[in-house]
């Protein structure tokens, strides 16, 4: 017997759209950031004073391409993945778990650096850290519900036999 349940979005839809929202942050950060590097401007920082120290220094670059680049990069790269699984696309998901895991090794290497070589932080780049573990927060309980979605649908199947 088929059940006439009314049709709602799964939880994970929803995580998945608010990995997508939280990735455009991180992109408008990682553009600004790239922007004021390749500018040559200084950034303001309101909560810390280490913003120059931070963007001035070798860790801030990878060669000749801007930390920043990279991130926004990252972060684009999040943002499709996260859209398409929010639209069902398995597929998405799993490169959406490696690349926030990715970003997430990369985000602790930077706060180390910050807080144990340089000695300063930078308003934009704790930004930064907080989106890409908050996208690694999402990733994890998208699959928590996952399990358990898929576990409720294979009991229903079972109830069906």
């Amino acid at each position: 017997m088929k059940s006439t349940q009314p049709a709602h979005k799964p939880p994970q839809s929803r995580l998945f759209g608010l990995a997508a929202l939280l990735s455009l942050g991180g992109l408008a950060d990682s553009i600004y950031l790239t922007v004021t590097h390749l500018t040559g401007e200084n950034v303001t920082c309101v909560a810390s004073s280490g913003c120059s120290e931070v963007l001035s220094s070798s860790y801030a670059t990878v060669g000749k391409i801007p930390l920043g680049a990279l991130g926004a990069l990252g972060y684009f790269a999040a943002f499709s993945l996260a859209t398409l699984a929010a639209f069902g696309y398995p597929r998405a998901r799993t490169f959406l778990t490696f690349l926030v895991g990715g970003m997430l090794a990369t985000t602790l290497w930077l706060l180390y650096v910050q807080a144990f070589v340089l000695h300063a932080f930078c308003d934009f780049c704790l930004l930064s850290a907080a989106i890409t573990l908050s996208l690694s927060g999402i990733v994890t309980l998208s699959y928590f519900f996952g399990r358990r979605h898929r576990t409720a649908g294979e009991e229903a199947q079972l109830l069906e036999s």
